[in-house]
């Protein structure tokens, strides 16, 4: 364990607006779990796919996005061996309601498995929308809270990073965990895979601690943050914030109001390489954070790129990543290739960021390395792994 010493203040930050990260959906109901496995399909035919997307929405970056998880659907169409997928597109906005007349439209037209939509409000209200008529439902959100019946959401989640990190910074050396979130949604739900993480790799909960998202807020919770890491003998801090909003303050007032960064570790639930300014600030030297399977993420930008001329969307993968579970179980010929049974499979799919695979409560399992900030530059401290069974899992 590192010892505890105190070190200079930093002068405070105050170029980061705190501004509101993306997290795909509000807590909603989950689609009523019962005897839906899925259709059964006839793998020597064209299997016809749905696909929705939050095309013909107001906000012009729903339509963008719309663009680009059809662009890699069609990529992964193509890239499939001896796999006929009879695709067809739907426009869902951003709009439940329109989501799940949508999903009725396309199992009315013969899909036999829906992949998409986007939003959590959306995603669920598709799968209820179908759950009678035994279609399983491949959202892109990562709201665990929509999971389950016949939904199955293919967003990274909050809790596998959380285990990767959690059981990665346990093995070496952390033991005592503050966790520390800001009030808002994806605080909560950050707060919440935390600590489930912890509690499963057997390691202590010293606190949760929260802050109210604006700055001042943070200036003011910092004092009593810092004490409490002090009281509990808090080696580990494990951070929700985002690297636009919330991150650089966070990062930046506790250690100006006391806060040992050599002796207490920082892990971040969020990339903190997607705003490489953050990488040169002090307190994030030797934290810890989660990143997708470097080499993938590089060959599918790289092929999409080729493609269309453009690089992907972030999310873009997602599309691509359902294509090809798809069609990696056509492939086996079997008639029950898109049941339950069949998506859960323990050994899982290559995906456009590694290895990944659905658990059957409907979220969802992937590879990830874990990264550390070292002079200013992301080191890969452990690699994603490339199969499940083996270490990261």
């Amino acid at each position: 364990m590192p010892f505890r010493s105190k070190r200079p203040r930093l002068s405070f930050i105050t170029f980061f607006s705190l501004a509101a990260i993306a997290f795909l959906g509000a807590c909603v109901a989950s689609v009523p779990s019962g005897s839906n496995t899925g259709l059964r399909i006839n793998a020597s035919e064209p299997v016809e796919v749905a696909l929705l997307v939050p095309g013909g929405s107001l906000a012009e970056a729903d339509n963008f996005l719309a663009t680009n998880l059809e662009n890699a659907a069609r990529l992964a169409i193509a890239d499939l061996d001896g796999v006929e997928i009879d695709l067809r597109v739907y426009n869902t906005g951003a709009d439940a309601q329109q989501a799940a007349q949508a999903a009725r439209q396309a199992v009315n037209e013969g899909a036999k498995i829906i992949l998409g939509p986007l939003y959590a409000e959306a995603a669920n209200a598709a799968g209820v929308a179908v759950a009678s008529r035994n279609v399983n439902v491949m959202a892109f959100s990562n709201n665990t809270s929509i999971a389950g019946g016949n939904v199955f959401i293919l967003g990274q989640t909050f809790l596998n990073t959380a285990n990767r990190l959690v059981r990665f910074a346990t093995a070496t050396g952390s033991s005592n965990y503050m966790i520390l979130h800001g009030d808002d949604l994806q605080g909560a739900f950050g707060r919440d895979a935390i600590e489930t993480a912890i509690r499963r790799n057997g390691s202590t909960i010293a606190s949760i601690e929260s802050y109210p998202l604006s700055q001042q807020a943070i200036v003011d919770r910092a004092p009593e943050i810092v004490e409490m890491a002090d009281l509990t003998f808090t080696d580990t801090i494990f951070l929700t914030a985002g690297v636009n909003a919330d991150l650089p303050i966070v990062a930046t007032v506790l250690p100006e109001r006391g806060l040992s960064t050599e002796s207490i570790r920082y892990i971040g639930l969020t990339r903190w390489d997607a705003a490489p300014q953050l990488l040169a600030l002090p307190a994030l030297q030797g934290g810890l954070f989660a990143v997708p399977d470097a080499q993938m993420s590089g060959l599918f930008e790289a092929r999409y790129n080729a493609a269309f001329g453009s690089s992907p969307h972030p999310l873009a993968g997602l599309a691509y990543d359902g294509i090809a579970a798809i069609g990696a179980l056509v492939a086996t010929g079997q008639s029950d290739a898109l049941t339950a049974a069949s998506l859960t499979q323990p050994q899982g799919f290559q995906g456009t960021s590694g290895i990944f695979r659905f658990l059957p409560d409907g979220t969802n399992e992937r590879g990830l390395a874990v990264a550390s900030v070292e002079n200013n530059q992301v080191v890969i401290l452990d690699p994603a792994p490339r199969s499940f069974g083996r270490a990261g899992f």
